[in-house]
């Protein structure tokens, strides 16, 4: 909107005065309009609901919301945790109600720029935590229709961490470059008497997110370029012995033993520390829970890229934006978008303390908390000419809820590798045709 001039003739000091008086009101008005945000202090007292997916960090995140409250005492956050095993199916419940919090975690998915085209998300590109984000990140937050929905949590990437002392003395020398080498040294970390590696049964987020995003990344990634435009139209075929093996490298590592007892009950929290406990010789995970896991109680912790690849092929790494936050359109919205900017501000540094993850961020107020092995690795693959994705980032949302139980039904012997290929490819290809 433009503001324009007003002519006043100097006929009457009367007529003067009431035209100033007009073109004063009539500025202010312009100026209020163009503003996208109000100051602060001139927001009403103001409770806003913050709907946060933090497994490994809920207090932390109730920290960032004191802090800011203590800055901003007009404005309270009520912090409501995300239960179950993903964003989407904490976020759909509260859309289909009507119910929608202020500021949401989010994954950067179809579905989430869907909502931000719909009018559900806000675009939050003015804001200071946008122009703040690292470049390489900003097409994951970009909705078809140009609005930039979100911003990433951290830089996403499945990992294998290994206990060093665990390895060593199972006589491992050399880190295993392909799958077979991988179940060699799970067959000699169990003969030392080691449980292996950690599966999360009981979780099935970080299956999906580690052997799955993984065996996708291998497996599919690798053989077609344009596999994310097949899967959106629905012309991708997921009903191969290629997809069935990703099932199947699954269930083989838990079928020779090489998981923990009773793997089909671990948790989130329970999985983490088991590994850190020295109960278990790896564990596949990602660089968000890095802060716990590369701090084993007695024992150095190692990382490397899983090797989900075949021998003689090359493996294919997995990188992405992690689950991030954004603004809904709802009446506190400006307020929503304070607290935003915190999260990415002076917020940031009390979450990092603890996750420990890598910044998604151009610059961070305070000192940047990490460990060098996993900002190195990222570095490294960030530069991989293949790379793959974690599955929250390329599956629709039915699919994504969909995958939790089949991976638990998978490894309980209640479903086939082959079945279970059978089941991802309908489901994809039944959201695409919803969506035609």
């Amino acid at each position: 909107m433009s503001c324009y001039g007003v002519v006043m003739r100097s006929d009457s000091l009367k007529k003067m005065a009431v035209s100033i008086l007009g073109l004063v009101f009539f500025m202010s008005g312009c100026s209020q309009s163009e503003s996208t945000e109000a100051p602060a202090e001139q927001l009403a007292k103001t409770t806003i609901t913050a709907l946060v997916w933090a497994p490994d960090w809920s207090e932390e995140m109730r920290q960032i919301a004191y802090e800011f409250t203590k800055e901003h005492p007009q404005i309270d956050v009520d912090i409501q945790l995300m239960i179950g095993n993903s964003v989407e199916e904490n976020i759909k419940p509260r859309i289909a109600s009507d119910k929608l919090p202020d500021i949401i975690s989010i994954n950067p998915n179809t579905y989430a720029a869907a909502l931000a085209d719909q009018g559900v998300l806000a675009d939050v590109s003015h804001s200071a935590a946008w122009s703040n984000m690292l470049d390489s990140l900003k097409a994951d937050w970009t909705s078809p229709g140009n609005k930039h929905f979100g911003l990433a949590g951290g830089v996403a990437a499945p990992l294998i961490y290994y206990n060093k002392d665990m390895f060593r003395r199972a006589g491992i020398t050399r880190l295993p470059e392909n799958f077979d080498e991988f179940l060699l040294i799970c067959e000699q970390l169990k003969k030392a008497g080691f449980t292996p590696i950690m599966w999360n049964g009981g979780f099935p987020n970080v299956l999906g997110n580690g052997p799955f995003s993984t065996g996708f990344a291998n497996n599919v990634v690798a053989n077609d370029a344009n596999w994310q435009l097949k899967l959106n139209d629905g012309s991708l075929d997921l009903n191969t012995s290629a997809v069935a093996d990703i099932f199947f490298k699954i269930k083989l590592i838990a079928d020779r033993g090489y998981v923990q007892k009773k793997y089909m009950h671990t948790g989130y929290d329970d999985g983490i520390r088991l590994f850190v406990d020295g109960k278990t010789a790896m564990s596949f995970h990602g660089t968000w829970a890095s802060g716990l896991l590369m701090k084993g109680k007695g024992f150095k912790t190692g990382i490397f890229t899983p090797p989900w690849n075949a021998a003689g092929e090359k493996v294919v790494p997995v990188i992405g934006s992690e689950t991030g936050f954004a603004v809904c359109e709802t009446p506190n919205k400006k307020a929503a978008f304070l607290f935003f900017d915190y999260l990415y501000g002076k917020g940031f540094q009390i979450q990092q303390n603890k996750r420990q993850n890598i910044s998604p961020l151009k610059k961070m107020q305070g000192q940047e908390v990490g460990d060098q092995q996993v900002i190195d690795y990222v570095n490294v693959i960030s530069h991989a000419p293949v790379t793959g994705s974690p599955y929250y980032a390329f599956l629709p949302a039915s699919t994504i809820e969909m995958l939790h139980p089949l991976l638990q039904n998978v490894l309980f012997g209640n479903v086939s590798p082959q079945q279970a290929a059978k089941m991802l490819d309908a489901s994809v290809k039944n959201e695409a045709r919803r969506k035609l």
